[in-house]
């Protein structure tokens, strides 16, 4: 068979704030890739931190059997970086390249990739990325090959707003408040998901001038949601759910809308399914192949993720099925670990009236359909004692399974790891490094 060349386009922080999912986020590109691919409603990151979600990905496992439970550029790695996807995909003929951020290396070199496309000074924004992107394109790239790219955007500093995201009509994220500080933040995202959505764009068209369009398949992504309070580092939907649009020879085409659960881990056997190649054995997805076909309604009864390290350590997981969602802590804390939320002007909002002084819970159940944005925690409600229990089970059967470390107590950090002090109030402060 022809194999077809794959592109990954993938950008930081960005949720699925983007429009075809719904939001006021005008990403046109975009949304002409989603009306051409297939959108994937409810797709999860396995993580919402950045190294431990892309990890997951790009080894099909969850972060913690990959090794990867905290920030690559704080020093956590993978236990075995062969088992990155470019591995498999050279196997079966393809020649791998990196242009602009990976973030599960401190070293990009490191992974594997059979080139690695070096920006000045190490700039990840979409400025150089995409230029670097268009040169490879336009050089008559030996195929199949599978090219990724990646911008900072929408990672923080958002640029100013212009003239098209006025932050007087800008709708905060539902876990905030609508003020003018929350509004004026959520319209720099906007501007920074304006900059993604144009590199998208410039991709795409060199994709179409170079011919590569029709045997190209695209994979647009993120690595959890955005860098606002109570999203990206959390554990709800606000922080796991993520945009996943596929375009491309298999049958990713006419403008599909799949409504069933996937998750990021599900797109390594994908890729396997698709090109006929043998799945390595330490897969923990399924492929989303059956449903792209037509063949199933569903691939899962449950989808699992997880948050041990980030800036600070806050060892949690999560099991979300169809109904219902379940989150516990494995931590004893009397407050929010701060330092796991960017700072910005949401985060000062939400500081000024009490947040720090907030006990998180240590067990959360949420009913997904009468409360879907996880407001209302019924973990104590005896009406849904059966489902606790349920949701228990399944998560503890998932940890087992896996062979989560934290069944046998507090997860440390490996040495050299620079981590900060849960009590914190920053990312920003000094971080301590472990000896």
């Amino acid at each position: 068979m022809r194999r077809p060349n794959i592109l990954y386009i993938h950008s930081h922080d960005t949720g699925r704030y983007v429009q075809p999912y719904g939001y006021a986020v005008p990403t046109p590109n975009i949304q002409r890739l989603a009306e051409q691919g297939i959108l994937f409603r409810r797709n999860f990151c396995a993580a919402p931190t950045c190294s431990p979600s892309r990890a997951a990905m790009l080894t099909g496992q969850c972060a913690h059997a990959s090794g990867m439970l905290g920030l690559a550029h704080r020093g956590f790695v993978l236990n075995d970086y062969s088992r990155h996807l470019v591995h498999t995909l050279r196997d079966a003929g393809y020649r791998s390249t990196l242009v602009g951020i990976q973030h599960i290396a401190q070293d990009a070199a490191t992974i594997g990739y059979d080139q690695v496309i070096p920006a000045p000074e190490q700039d990840r924004h979409a400025r150089v990325v995409v230029p670097a992107a268009l040169e490879f394109l336009d050089g008559a790239p030996q195929e199949p090959f599978f090219l990724s790219v990646g911008t900072i955007e929408t990672h923080r500093e958002f640029p100013a707003p212009g003239p098209d995201e006025d932050p007087r009509y800008c709708l905060p994220p539902a876990p905030l408040p609508d003020t003018s500080r929350t509004r004026a933040d959520m319209a720099a995202f906007k501007a920074s998901a304006r900059v993604f959505d144009t590199a998208v764009g410039a991709v795409l068209d060199g994709l179409e001038r170079n011919g590569l369009a029709g045997n190209t398949l695209v994979i647009c992504t993120t690595d959890h949601g955005i860098a606002f309070p109570g999203m990206k580092c959390t554990l709800t939907d606000h922080g796991i759910g993520v945009m996943l649009i596929m375009r491309g020879p298999g049958g990713f085409d006419g403008g599909q809308v799949c409504d069933a659960m996937v998750s990021h881990v599900d797109l390594f056997p994908t890729l396997c399914d698709l090109l006929d190649i043998e799945p390595p054995v330490w897969l923990h997805g399924t492929s989303m192949m059956p449903l792209v076909r037509g063949a199933a309604q569903e691939i899962h009864e449950a989808v699992f993720a997880e948050v041990t390290y980030h800036a600070a350590y806050e060892p949690q997981r999560a099991v979300r099925t169809q109904r219902w969602k379940y989150i516990r802590r494995f931590d004893e804390r009397p407050s929010p670990v701060l330092p796991n939320c960017d700072d910005s002007p949401s985060k000062a909002v939400w500081l000024e009236h009490g947040w720090a002084d907030r006990a998180p819970e240590v067990e959360q159940l949420y009913d997904l359909v009468h409360d879907p944005h996880e407001a209302h925690n019924l973990a104590g409600d005896p009406s849904t004692s059966a489902v606790l229990d349920e949701m228990r089970t399944r998560l503890d059967r998932w940890m087992q399974e896996t062979g989560d470390p934290l069944l046998h107590g507090p997860v440390p950090p490996p040495p050299g790891a620079a981590v900060n002090d849960p009590d914190g109030l920053s990312p920003r402060e000094p971080a301590q490094v472990v000896p």
